[in-house]
C-alpha cells in the first residue's frame, strides 16, 4: 500500500499579507498618438468609398516584429480600450538593463512598418512623406515605476489586475529566475533563456538549451525543459496569483518517408531561432530566443517563412548571418539544433508529425525540484499560497465506487455489471418511448453496419457480453451476412425479462464509408466539401430509412469505418457525413475502426477491446449510465438533480469551414437510491422542454445548421453570398458566414439560459458550468463579475438564486489557469500524486470558503509510471528485480492529473424555511464524486453531467440548411475552437504538453523586400 498524501502543494504565489507593494522601474514608450492622423491617412489612401475606412492604426504586425527583433522589450497590445491611456504604455524595458531599442534602430523599424501598412497600393512618394512626418516628431521614452501586483477588487471581492500586470509581473519574475545559477540536473546544467511572448500571449516563458536523447535504436532526439510563468485570479480572492509551470518542448528531429518533416495540415509551425549577434543593427546583444513561423504556400504547396510576420524582416536584417533555408530546415532539422556556427534553429514537434522518442511532460517529484530551484528567485514580497488539505467531510469516493477486483470475483462483477447495464437500458428505452413500467417489455433496436467479417463477428459477441444476453441470438451461417440488404438484414434476437434486443446486421455497401473524394486541386473546397457531405448524408439516411429506421424513435448503430489517418486528407474522412445521415434517420452512432495489419501497426490484436468499448460508448448515447451516488445524506437536499451547461463550438477552419456556437444543457435525474440508474435528458430550445438524451443529440444536427437569407424568422441571415456567372447562365450560390458579434452571441445565450434555468424550478438542482468553455458567452462566470449567491444571465441586474437552484463552476488546467501540484510530506522524501477533494482551510472548513480543488487517480494506462521519474539524469530503481540499478526516464511519457478548481458560486448557506442551509464543502464534494463514474475504467476529466453535455460536440457539424427547410436555428455562429471529438473517459493529462506553438495558418502573403525599403528611406 503506497503512502497516502494528506497535503498537496501548488506552484502558485501571492503578495504577502504584510507586503505593501511589489514594484518595478521601467523605461516606457507611449504609443505616439500624434502620429495617428498621418498613419490613418496612409492606411486609407486609395481605398474606394465603399470600403470601410480604418479607424485605428493597425499595429499588430509591428508589435510582433518588435517582440522578435528586440526580445528584451515587453510589448503591450494596443487594444481599443487602451488607446490614449495615460497610465499604460506601448513598450516597456527594465530600467536597470541596457536599452533594448536605441533610436536609430527604432527609426529603421518604423520605416519598415510604414512601408508595409499598404504594400504595393500607395505611391512611394506618399510613404516617404509620411515617414518624414513621423521622424520629425518621434516619441520619447519615460522613466516610470509600476505596481506589479497591487489591484482593485470587484463587488464580489475578487482581484482585478491591471492589463499590463499580466506581462510585467511575469516578466519581472522570469528575469529574476534567469539571474539564478544554472539548474543542476545531476548529469549536467540547464541554462535557461527567455522566449519572447507576443502582445496577445500573456505571461513569460523560459526555455533551456536543446538536450539530446539517444533512443534504444541509436537515434538522437532533442528536447528542452520549459518554465512558464502566468498571472491569474481566483474567485472571491483579493490577491492575484503567479503560477509556475514546468514542462517539456520536443523538437522535430527526424524527417519522414518523403525526406522532410511532416508538417501539420493547415497550420503554421513555430521555429525557435538563436543568433550569435543581435538581429537588429544597433541593438544590444540579447541572449533571448526569437520565434518565427513556417507556413505553406497555398499556391506552390511549398513551405516558407511567414512573410506577413517577423520572419521575412528577420531574414533581411540578419546581416552576415545565414538564415535557415526552409527546405534545408525541413530535410535536415538536426543540423540546426544545439551548438554550432551561425544562427541556430529548432522546429517545434507536434503530434501531427508522428511519434517522438522523448516522452512528454515531467512527473511530480522532478517538477517539484525544478520549482524549488526557481523559488529562490522570489522577491521577499511574494509567498507561496497555503498548502491544500484533504477534506474530511465524508468519503471522497461515491457510494457505488468502481470495484477493484481480481480473478473470479472480477468475472462475477462483470456479469453483475452487465445485468445492471441491461436494466439501465430498459429504463432508457422507456424514457425514449414515454412508456411506463406497466407498458410491457420494451424492445430496443440496434444496428451493426460492418465492413470486415472479423469486426462483425467480434462485435456480435461483444454486444452479448456487455448486456449479458443469453445464447447466440439465432445467428445464421457466415454466408448469410453477405447477402443482407436494407429492409432484409440479418436480425439476431435476444429476449430477457427486462427487455428484448434486436440486432440488425448490414454490410456497409455502396461506398457509404468510402472517401468523400474532394479533389485537393479545386479552389472552392468549402463548397465542394459541403456538397459531398450533403450527398453522403442523404444517401446514408436513405440507406437506413429503407431498413426501417424511424426518426421519431432514436436507435443505435455501431459503424465500422477506416481510421482518419487512412484517408488521404482530413477532407476525405466521411465520419461526420455518416453521423449526420444516421441522425437524419433517427439513429445515434458510435464508430469503430476497421481492423488492419500494416507495418508498425496491428489493430487486429485489440479488436475485442475496441468492439466492447464501441458498444459501451454507443449505449451511453442511448442514456445508459451508472451515476455516481453521493455519500452526503443530510448534507444535500433530498433528490438532488444535476444540470450542466456547455457551449459547443466549431471553428471556421473545422471540417466544413463553417463556424458555429450552440449552447447545450443536460439534466441528470438520479433514480432509486442504490441502483446507480438515472434518467438523462437534454434541453430542446425549440420545444422549451427536456427530451431524452438520444433525441437531444439527434436534434442538435438541426440546431447546428446555418440558414440562407430570407429563411426563418431571424432578423439577420447567418449566411448569404450570391456570385453571378456569365450573362445568361444560372447564378451559383456560395455561402459566406456572417460572423455575429460577441454581444449578439451573448444575447442569444442569455435567452437560452433564462428559459432553461426557469424550467429547473420546483426540484432541487445543482447547475454545473465550466469556466474556460462558457465564460465568454455567459460573463457571470468570469472571476471579475461573480458575486457569491447571486446569478445573472443577461442585462438585468443580478438576483438571488431560486430556492431550488445551486450554481457551481469548475475550471481546469487549460491556459495554465490552475497551478501544477504535488503531494508532500512523504517520509521517503518523494513528492507524488494524490486523489481527493482539497481545501485551503484546516478542517472543519469554514462556511465562507467557496473554492475547492479536485484531483483524481492516475489513468490505468499510466498506473505503473513512477512519481520520481527523472528525464534529465539517471536514478536508482526503488523496487522490482532491478532494484538499485540506474535508469533514466527521458523516453517515458509523464502523466499528472490536472488540478480542477471547484467554485461554489451560488448556494443557500443560511437556513431557508425548513432547510438547514447549504454547506459549500458538501456541494464541492458531490461534484468531485461525480467525476468517478463506476462504468468507466478511469475517472473523468469533467463531472459526469458536464461530460455528457460536452459529448454533444460530436453531433454539431455546421452545415448550410436546405433552402426549402423553413425551421430556424436558435444559436449564433462562433469561431472558437471545439473541445471534444470522440468520447473519452480518462482524466485530463496535464503533462501531455499540447502544442501551444501551433497556430491557424493564414493566407500566404508576400511582403516587399525590407532591405530595398531601408535603402530607399535611408
Amino acid at each position: 500500500m503506497g503512502f497516502t498524501y494528506d497535503k498537496i502543494r501548488r506552484a502558485a504565489y501571492v503578495l504577502a499579507s504584510d507586503a505593501a507593494l511589489l514594484t518595478g522601474r521601467y523605461r516606457a514608450l507611449p504609443f505616439p498618438e500624434h502620429w495617428r492622423d498621418s498613419l490613418l491617412a496612409l492606411c486609407n489612401a486609395g481605398r474606394g468609398p465603399e470600403a470601410e475606412p480604418y479607424r485605428t492604426v493597425p499595429t499588430y504586425r509591428m508589435d510582433g516584429v518588435l517582440q522578435s527583433l528586440a526580445p528584451d522589450l515587453v510589448v503591450r497590445g494596443r487594444g481599443a480600450d487602451r488607446q490614449g491611456s495615460a497610465e499604460d504604455f506601448w513598450l516597456y524595458a527594465p530600467a536597470d538593463r541596457p536599452h533594448p531599442l536605441p533610436e536609430p534602430a527604432f527609426e529603421r523599424l518604423v520605416t519598415a512598418w510604414v512601408r508595409n501598412l499598404r504594400p504595393g497600393t500607395v505611391p512611394v512618394r506618399q510613404i516617404a512623406e509620411t515617414v518624414a512626418e513621423l521622424r520629425a516628431d518621434p516619441p520619447r521614452w519615460r522613466e516610470v515605476e509600476v505596481d506589479l501586483l497591487g489591484c482593485a477588487r470587484t463587488d464580489g471581492g475578487t482581484a482585478i489586475p491591471a492589463g499590463r500586470q499580466f506581462q510585467l509581473a511575469t516578466d519581472h519574475l522570469a528575469r529574476r529566475v534567469l539571474d539564478l545559477d544554472p539548474y543542476d540536473t545531476g548529469a549536467g546544467l540547464l541554462r535557461f533563456r527567455a522566449v519572447p511572448r507576443g502582445p496577445r500571449q500573456q505571461g513569460a516563458e523560459l526555455m533551456s538549451q536543446p538536450l539530446p536523447h539517444i533512443a534504444k535504436n541509436g537515434g538522437v532526439w532533442w528536447f528542452s525543459v520549459v518554465l512558464a510563468i502566468s498571472l491569474h485570479t481566483v474567485p472571491f480572492s483579493a490577491r492575484s496569483r503567479l503560477h509556475l509551470h514546468t514542462g517539456v518542448r520536443r523538437w522535430a528531429t527526424h524527417p519522414g518517408g518523403d525526406g522532410q518533416l511532416r508538417m501539420p495540415f493547415r497550420r503554421d509551425t513555430s521555429v525557435y531561432l538563436l543568433p550569435p549577434v543581435p538581429w537588429l543593427p544597433g541593438a544590444p546583444a540579447s541572449d533571448r530566443y526569437a520565434v518565427a513561423r513556417l507556413t505553406r504556400d497555398r499556391g506552390t504547396k511549398a513551405h516558407g517563412w511567414r512573410e506577413n510576420g517577423p520572419a521575412g524582416i528577420l531574414r533581411d536584417l540578419a546581416l552576415g548571418l545565414t538564415f535557415p533555408d526552409p527546405a534545408d530546415l525541413l530535410t535536415t532539422p538536426e543540423r540546426w539544433i544545439g551548438e554550432g556556427p551561425g544562427v541556430r534553429a529548432a522546429v517545434v514537434h507536434s503530434t501531427h508529425m508522428g511519434a517522438h522518442e522523448v516522452g512528454a511532460g515531467l512527473m511530480p517529484n522532478q517538477r517539484s525540484q525544478l520549482v524549488e530551484w526557481a523559488e529562490q528567485a522570489l522577491p521577499e514580497e511574494l509567498v507561496r499560497v497555503p498548502d491544500l488539505r484533504r477534506s474530511r467531510l465524508s468519503s471522497h469516493t461515491p457510494a457505488n465506487p468502481r470495484p477493484k477486483l481480481q480473478g473470479e470475483a472480477k468475472k462475477a462483477e462483470e456479469v453483475r455489471a452487465a445485468h445492471a447495464r441491461r436494466a439501465s437500458l430498459a429504463v432508457a428505452v422507456r424514457a425514449i418511448t414515454g412508456e411506463t413500467d406497466s407498458g410491457g417489455i420494451p424492445v430496443v433496436e440496434i444496428r451493426l453496419l460492418w465492413q470486415s467479417a472479423l469486426m462483425r463477428d467480434t462485435a456480435i459477441a461483444a454486444l452479448a457480453g456487455v448486456l449479458a444476453l443469453p445464447g447466440d441470438g439465432g445467428r445464421p451461417g457466415p454466408e448469410v451476412f453477405d447477402t443482407a440488404t436494407p429492409g432484409s438484414p440479418v436480425i439476431l434476437r435476444w429476449d430477457t425479462h427486462e427487455l428484448s434486443v434486436r440486432l440488425r446486421c448490414l454490410p456497409l455497401t455502396g461506398g457509404l464509408a468510402d472517401s468523400l473524394g474532394i479533389d485537393p486541386a479545386i479552389r472552392r473546397k468549402r463548397e465542394a466539401l459541403a456538397e459531398a457531405i450533403a450527398v453522403r448524408r442523404a444517401t446514408v439516411a436513405a440507406f437506413l430509412t429503407a431498413d426501417g429506421a424511424d426518426p421519431d424513435g432514436p436507435a443505435l448503430a455501431l459503424v465500422e469505418i477506416d481510421r482518419r489517418t487512412d484517408f488521404t486528407t482530413p477532407l476525405h474522412d466521411p465520419k461526420f457525413a455518416l453521423r449526420l445521415g444516421c441522425a437524419d434517420a433517427g439513429v445515434v452512432t458510435q464508430f469503430t475502426a476497421v481492423p488492419r495489419k500494416a507495418r508498425g501497426y496491428n489493430s487486429e490484436k485489440d479488436v475485442e477491446h475496441r468492439a466492447r468499448s464501441g458498444w459501451l460508448d454507443g449505449l451511453r448515447q442511448l442514456g445508459v449510465r451508472v451515476v455516481p451516488e453521493h455519500t452526503l445524506d443530510g448534507l444535500l437536499p433530498a433528490g438532488l438533480r444535476y444540470a450542466a451547461v456547455w457551449m459547443v463550438k466549431r471553428r471556421a477552419d473545422g471540417p466544413t469551414r463553417l463556424p458555429r456556437h450552440v449552447p447545450v444543457a443536460v439534466l441528470v435525474s438520479p433514480g432509486r437510491p442504490g441502483s446507480g440508474q438515472a434518467v438523462i435528458s437534454g434541453w430542446d430550445p425549440n420545444l422549451g422542454a427536456w427530451v431524452p438524451y438520444p433525441t437531444f443529440l439527434i436534434r442538435l444536427t438541426e440546431l447546428a445548421e446555418l440558414r440562407d437569407a430570407g429563411v426563418g424568422d431571424g432578423p439577420t441571415p447567418d449566411v448569404k453570398d450570391v456570385e453571378p456567372e456569365e450573362e445568361g447562365t444560372p447564378h451559383r450560390v456560395t455561402h459566406r458566414v456572417r460572423r455575429e458579434s460577441m454581444e449578439e452571441q451573448r444575447r442569444k445565450t442569455a435567452r437560452y439560459l433564462q428559459r432553461m434555468i426557469r424550467s429547473l424550478r420546483g426540484h432541487p438542482t445543482l447547475l454545473l458550468t465550466h469556466s474556460q468553455n462558457s465564460r465568454s458567452h455567459w460573463p457571470w462566470l468570469q472571476d471579475g463579475q461573480a458575486v457569491a449567491d447571486l446569478i445573472r444571465t443577461g442585462h438585468a441586474p443580478a438576483g438571488r438564486l431560486d430556492p431550488d437552484l445551486r450554481l457551481v463552476r469548475v475550471r481546469g488546467a487549460a491556459g495554465r489557469e490552475t497551478p501544477q501540484w504535488w503531494g508532500i510530506d512523504n517520509p521517503s522524501g518523494v513528492n507524488g500524486l494524490a486523489a481527493g477533494l482539497w481545501a485551503e482551510s484546516v478542517t472543519p472548513v469554514a462556511a465562507s470558503e467557496r473554492v475547492f480543488y479536485s484531483t483524481t487517480d492516475k489513468a490505468a494506462t499510466f498506473r505503473a509510471s513512477a512519481v520520481e521519474a527523472d528525464k534529465l539524469a539517471p536514478r536508482p530503481l526503488r523496487q522490482g528485480k532491478r532494484k538499485g540499478e540506474l535508469t533514466i526516464d527521458t523516453g517515458v511519457p509523464a502523466w499528472n492529473p490536472a488540478l480542477m478548481e471547484i467554485t461554489v458560486m451560488g448556494c443557500h448557506p443560511e437556513p431557508f424555511e425548513a432547510d438547514e442551509g447549504d454547506r459549500p464543502e458538501a456541494l464541492a464534494l458531490a461534484v468531485h464524486q461525480l467525476r468517478q463514474a463506476p462504468d468507466y475504467l478511469d475517472s473523468l476529466s469533467l463531472p459526469l453531467p458536464l461530460h455528457l453535455a460536452a459529448l454533444a460536440q460530436q453531433y454539431v457539424l455546421p452545415t448550410v440548411a436546405d433552402e426549402d427547410d423553413a425551421s430556424t436555428a436558435s444559436s449564433p455562429a462562433d469561431d472558437l475552437e471545439g473541445l471534444l471529438g470522440e468520447e473519452t473517459a480518462s482524466v485530463t493529462d496535464e503533462s501531455s504538453d499540447p502544442d501551444p506553438e501551433l497556430v491557424a495558418a493564414s493566407d500566404f502573403v508576400k511582403a516587399p523586400d525590407l532591405e530595398r525599403q531601408l535603402a530607399l528611406f535611408g
